[in-house]
């Protein structure tokens, strides 16, 4: 084994590279690892990562999503960057070219939240208006056609959008006034209007002002209410609405009656949620260690991941998740083939194991991703 004391001067990633381990606490700044297929670590190359590795120089991050073999990301300035696959346009800079190192999507600096699905990107501004741009097959954009874009448009005129979550080609959102709405492919039922119709322009969910926040699974869907509750609908072959069973269903239906749930996330095959109390819950396909419970077994209610009452924010990608405590500490589980869970390795992990021995970092969410991105605060 080699020896790793003393006082280093080669950069962080060769020491964490070789070492599997962080011998010093990361740079304040925007990190990526796992596949880096059509250049989506945004590092200017090709080359995949088994350890976090800074992107660029820059410490101005604000929140960053991960796609399929893309990223999208905000900076403190209200400016939007895109890097990777480009294919269908998902990166918004007007071309269909790839890029491996981020590049600015046009001159607005009213930038907020920043979601990506499969090949479709989306952001709510600072202003409460909805753009959106890449694949458009299913009418997932919301433009009320199916035509694909490859530079922002906007969805409608209002400015009322408040929270959005983009699932493989299926759409939800939620408005200030409480209202829960979707679009796109709902073959399984995931628009979750009672039928298996798709629909290119949003449509109200029900009548409830209740709905708090979205999260959009591979053909499944999800939302909490201002209650508490966990509402989800769809696909269900794999037990991921977390109902006891695994039948699909086309329209919102509680998860058993606890009024505890804060925080979801929805993977592909799998959901994570989080409660008051700060527990973590996973419920849905087990394959690789995905649901975090030291088995590779899926399971169609919620079960806890492991006993410990300070997770605080939820991400991952395809069969892996990841999480943050609430001391900024970063945790990974599930496939790891691309080194996606960032631990150095290779190996999948079917409990949490820490990425990083350091703090302050907030995570991506992408449900058709092999990689991982995470910003790291001062």
């Amino acid at each position: 084994m080699p020896n790793y004391s003393g006082k280093w001067k080669l950069p962080t990633v060769m020491q964490a590279e070789g070492a599997g381990t962080w011998p010093i606490v990361p740079d304040p700044g925007l990190y990526s690892w796992g596949s880096n297929n059509s250049g989506g670590l945004g590092l200017g190359d090709l080359v995949y990562r088994s350890v976090p590795t800074q992107v660029g120089a820059l410490n101005d991050w604000l929140n960053v999503a991960a796609g399929q073999y893309y990223g999208a990301a905000t900076k403190t300035d209200g400016t939007l960057w895109g890097w990777g696959k480009n294919d269908n346009g998902q990166l918004g800079d007007g071309s269909i070219t790839n890029r491996s190192s981020p590049v600015q999507i046009g001159a607005l600096t009213v930038w907020s939240k920043i979601v990506t699905g499969t090949y479709t990107t989306m952001a709510v501004l600072s202003t409460g208006a909805l753009w959106v741009w890449g694949y458009n097959s299913n009418g997932q954009l919301g433009t009320g056609n199916t035509t694909s874009y490859s530079s922002p448009v906007q969805v409608g005129a209002l400015t009322t959008w408040l929270d959005v979550a983009c699932g493989y080609f299926h759409t939800l959102a939620t408005k200030t006034d409480g209202t829960l709405w979707a679009w796109g492919r709902s073959n399984y039922g995931q628009v979750g209007l009672n039928n298996t119709s798709n629909y290119s322009s949003p449509k109200q969910v029900g009548a409830l002002t209740t709905w708090l926040s979205v999260a959009a699974g591979l053909y499944f869907s999800m939302a909490i209410k201002t209650d508490g509750t966990i509402w989800t609908w769809g696909y269900n072959s794999n037990g991921e609405l977390g109902h006891g069973n695994t039948t699909s269903i086309s329209s919102p239906v509680q998860v058993g009656a606890l009024t505890t749930w804060s925080k979801i996330c929805a993977l592909r095959p799998n959901f994570l949620a989080i409660k008051t109390d700060g527990t973590l819950w996973s419920c849905g396909q087990g394959e690789k260690g995905a649901l975090g419970d030291g088995t590779t077994v899926r399971k169609s209610s919620p079960v806890q991941v492991g006993a410990l009452t300070t997770w605080d924010k939820l991400g991952g990608g395809e069969y892996h998740a990841t999480a943050t405590q609430t001391d900024g500490t970063l945790w990974a589980w599930g496939e790891n083939g691309s080194g996606q869970l960032g631990d150095g390795t290779t190996v999948d992990k079917s409990v949490p194991v820490q990425v990083a021995a350091s703090s302050s970092w907030s995570i991506s969410r992408g449900h058709r991703a092999h990689l991982t991105f995470a910003i790291r605060g001062s």
